[in-house]
């Protein structure tokens, strides 16, 4: 039986710190216990704009990645479907 894992916000926090250091997606996806393929699509949930909608590069330049950003938009598409913040927190 395969077994979800819903990213925290201190996971994002780690995802962070990780990416910013230059990790490879594999190394950050092993470290928190996810597959790669959450990693990127975490990545791509919270990645950075400007005002006119343009990405945001950091200095390796790689798309920017805002734990904020991702949060808000995990908590964003709960409130969509209906789910409230304790069910997502508990793993359900």
């Amino acid at each position: 039986m395969r077994r979800y894992k819903y990213i925290t916000f201190q996971d994002r926090r780690t995802l962070a710190a990780a990416y910013e250091r230059g990790e490879r997606a594999a190394d950050i996806a092993e470290r928190l216990g996810v597959t790669v393929a959450t990693v990127y699509r975490e990545l791509k949930r919270g990645e950075s704009t400007d005002g006119s909608g343009n990405v945001i590069l950091d200095r390796n330049q790689r798309p920017a990645y805002s734990p904020v950003i991702a949060q808000q938009t995990v908590q964003a598409s709960f409130k969509r479907r209906g789910r409230t913040t304790a069910e997502s927190n508990a793993g359900v």
